[in-house]
């Protein structure tokens, strides 16, 4: 899998670690940076890059992951969410199809947030299930096919 992966300054070195764990895995990652103060940069940076299919996935972090899902999210055909859970990270995956996933560096620790990184590599979308029409209306929206 091919992985962006960004953050502010305050998450730098949670995202090295990250970073490396994901390589560990067997992942291709590209590094978009950490060194921007203005989170939302870098968040779009990598949602652009995800949307566009240049990378199958992205990994955002800031001190609460909220700043960053945010600014991603603005970026047409990008979902990011922020997880701090097993159950969301698969969730976001399998019922929303998210491309992004966003991590607080304030609000989890490394092992967590490998944990969470080893669900998020796990799972993948379930086309046609109980939540492709919710899913759908999100994306007809953001078409505007149908405000």
């Amino acid at each position: 899998m091919k992985i962006a992966i960004g953050c502010d300054p305050n998450a730098a070195e949670l995202k090295n670690i990250l970073k490396g764990f994901l390589e560990e895995q067997g992942q291709e990652v590209q590094d978009l940076g950490d060194e921007d103060p203005i989170y939302a940069n870098t968040a779009i940076d990598v949602a652009e890059k995800v949307a566009a299919g240049k990378y199958d996935r992205g990994l955002l972090l800031c001190g609460t992951g909220l700043g960053v899902s945010l600014a991603a999210n603005k970026v047409k055909g990008a979902y990011a969410t922020v997880c701090s859970d097993p159950y969301s990270v698969e969730r976001s995956i399998k019922s929303n199809n998210a491309n992004i996933l966003c991590l607080g560096s304030q609000v989890i620790g490394v092992e967590l947030a490998k944990s969470l990184l080893r669900v998020w590599l796990s799972n993948t979308y379930e086309p046609g299930g109980r939540s492709q029409a919710k899913i759908q209306r999100i994306y007809d929206y953001e078409s505007c096919e149908s405000k």
